[in-house]
């Protein structure tokens, strides 16, 4: 099964003098990012949808619309939909991104608390 994700873009990122980049993301059911983490951290809005949250060595959290996760600097994360479930959250960022490994089909399937 494929799942998939898209970004749209809401502002221009890097623009002075603000750096914050501003994205609606959409997931099938199923989509995830990669492990990664934020230099500035990352607010998610979640505006539709059920997903799933997890912070390296923390629990996975599961996600409403209305809710609100907010991670900070350089902590490793992943978010996506629920596996049944779509979801879109808003992305508001500052600075860089780093990207690390894929969140394997274990690490997703992982116990969820609410």
């Amino acid at each position: 099964m494929v799942h998939r994700r898209r970004l749209d873009r809401l502002d221009r990122p890097g623009q002075a003098p603000s750096r914050l980049a501003v994205s609606a993301v959409h997931f099938t059911p199923g989509a995830r990012t990669a492990w990664h983490s934020h230099s500035l951290g990352q607010t998610l809005y979640v505006t539709e949808g059920e997903g799933l949250v997890q912070s390296r060595g923390e629990a996975i959290v599961s996600v409403r619309p209305g809710e609100i996760v907010r991670t900070p600097a350089d902590e490793w994360h992943w978010h996506g939909a629920a596996p049944d479930h779509f979801m879109t959250h808003l992305s508001m960022t500052e600075g860089d991104a780093e990207w690390g490994e894929h969140v394997t089909d274990a690490e997703y399937h992982g116990r969820a608390t609410s």
